[in-house]
């Protein structure tokens, strides 16, 4: 993580504004340098981060990704993502917008179909 993007995570966070990653990739980058206070700091390396209710999100609350097939584990993560959106989602909106895309014939994972999270 370069230092100018831990700043710039930073000073969208102090301002209220939302910090949206694009992949989940990124989730983990972000999540990987944030502690406990949501303060995103300068790092480098590896991550063996897993997202989901035993470590929830501190600093992400939108996120581009594409569609991951149903049991994939990136879907914990995309969970975590729609809650911390708020908004009202819960994850019954996940179930809802996989169906839809399914019924639409959109495509999954790397070269698939993407979608937006965001809360209100």
């Amino acid at each position: 993580m370069p230092v100018e993007t831990a700043e710039r995570v930073n000073a969208a966070t102090r301002a209220g504004r939302r910090v949206i990653a694009v992949g989940t990739t990124v989730v983990r980058a972000l999540e990987t340098v944030t502690d406990r206070r949501g303060t995103t700091s300068a790092g480098e390396g590896w991550t063996g981060l897993v997202i989901g209710r035993d470590r929830p999100l501190r600093v992400v609350d939108g996120l581009i990704t594409g569609f991951h097939e149903p049991r994939a584990t990136h879907l914990a993560m995309i969970e975590q993502v729609i809650v911390a959106a708020g908004g009202g989602l819960s994850s019954s909106h996940l179930d809802r917008a996989y169906r839809e895309a399914q019924g639409e014939g959109y495509l999954w994972h790397e070269f698939g179909d993407s979608h937006l999270i965001i809360g209100s």
